[in-house]
């Protein structure tokens, strides 16, 4: 296996060498590694010392990187797990060479965390993080982060393999990154809720090929029973762009107010707020003392989720002006029309074009529609 060096933050370490001919270049390689993900461990390596927790576990750690540079820019004790051997003589060999005391373990990741639990367990798989949840959050003591690569499922581009996996009923709609993104969230809960604990949402976002949650986990029943009442349904027309969420654990039958049409639960999944405020400060804090590779792409999307209405929804206004049959204006201009007609309006990390309101429907079109 022919290696090459790299460095993220810090942190230098060998990778395997790609063939960047490929459709997909980490796919080519016998190891994973996907620099695309950097601008998701830099917000990782941001984050931990705001959270401190005592130890952190890289529970699929490949080359070993996410682990690494954890141990190196943020001092706290970590193990890196694999069960491929393969990756793990070359995360032996990362963590020789960076001279850092880091653990690492050869074992099956669900088997690790039945027998074992870890302050902050970070989940990164190839794929959907869905059969590592449960074992995920029985092995966590406070801090559960995850990722996940299958979007398609998640946003309802994959129906069948959505409801298998999230048990959860998505849907392929303008807004379908933050259908995905809520139902990953919405899955957690629901697992965490079985061993009586709640989870807070820390950070959580989006980005074009995957989802990140970074959660803290709530013990007792009292938190498990108020963190299941943010869940819920986006009930969506098919004929029109109306909807409305309702927090339920089951979905009522519910029909739009404008077409008569019979409403579609999108569900269930997370309802309300995304992040901490405290926390989006305390990062932004950090990056005027912090000069990360993708600090340009994390200030940007920490800016716009600090300005995020908490509704569970967002409306994209160029598909709107389109069933209007008109030119959209600005969005600085459709948003404040919308705040002018007396309803908050922001902008959303979710889509350039997304528009975060409870203005009602007529309201959105009109400010659109009109005066262009």
């Amino acid at each position: 296996m022919d290696l090459i060096e790299a460095r993220e933050g810090t942190t230098s370490f060998l990778v395997p060498v790609q063939d960047d001919r490929a459709q997909f270049p980490p796919g080519s390689a016998p190891i994973f590694f996907n620099r695309r993900m950097q601008l998701n461990r830099d917000i990782t390596i941001l984050l931990l010392p705001i959270l401190e927790p005592s130890d952190y576990l890289d529970a699929m750690g490949a080359t070993g990187i996410r682990g690494l540079r954890v141990a190196n820019e943020c001092g706290i004790p970590v193990t890196i797990s694999d069960r491929d051997p393969v990756a793990i003589n070359l995360i032996t060999r990362n963590v020789e060479r960076s001279g850092l005391p880091v653990t690492v373990v050869q074992r099956d990741v669900n088997a690790l965390l039945s027998e074992q639990s870890f302050d902050a367990v970070d989940l990164d798989p190839f794929g959907t993080p869905a059969p590592f949840i449960d074992t995920g959050v029985k092995g966590t003591r406070r801090f559960l982060f995850v990722t996940a690569t299958d979007t398609a499922p998640l946003c309802g581009a994959h129906l069948k393999a959505g409801i298998r996996r999230y048990n959860a009923f998505p849907m392929n709609t303008e807004y379908h990154s933050e259908v995905g993104l809520r139902i990953l969230l919405g899955f957690v809960v629901r697992a965490t809720a079985r061993y009586d604990r709640g989870v807070e949402p820390v950070f959580c976002y989006a980005r074009e090929h995957f989802f990140r949650l970074h959660t803290r986990l709530l013990r007792g029943t009292t938190a498990a029973d108020d963190t299941l009442a943010r869940l819920g349904f986006v009930h969506q027309c098919r004929k029109c762009p109306y909807r409305e969420e309702e927090r339920s654990m089951f979905p009522s039958t519910l029909t739009c107010p404008h077409c008569g049409e019979r409403l579609q639960p999108i569900g269930p999944l997370w309802l309300g707020q995304l992040h901490s405020g405290n926390i989006l400060a305390n990062l932004q804090q950090r990056l005027t003392t912090t000069e990360p590779g993708s600090a340009k792409e994390i200030t940007k999307l920490l800016d716009l989720c600090g300005g995020e209405l908490p509704t569970s929804s967002h409306y994209d206004y160029h598909v709107l002006a389109k069933r209007l049959g008109c030119s959209p204006p600005n969005i600085a201009v459709v948003l404040n029309r919308i705040c002018e007609a007396g309803y908050p309006a922001t902008r959303t990390h979710f889509s350039g074009y997304g528009i975060k309101t409870e203005a009602p429907l007529p309201v959105i079109l009109d400010a659109i529609g009109t005066r262009s």
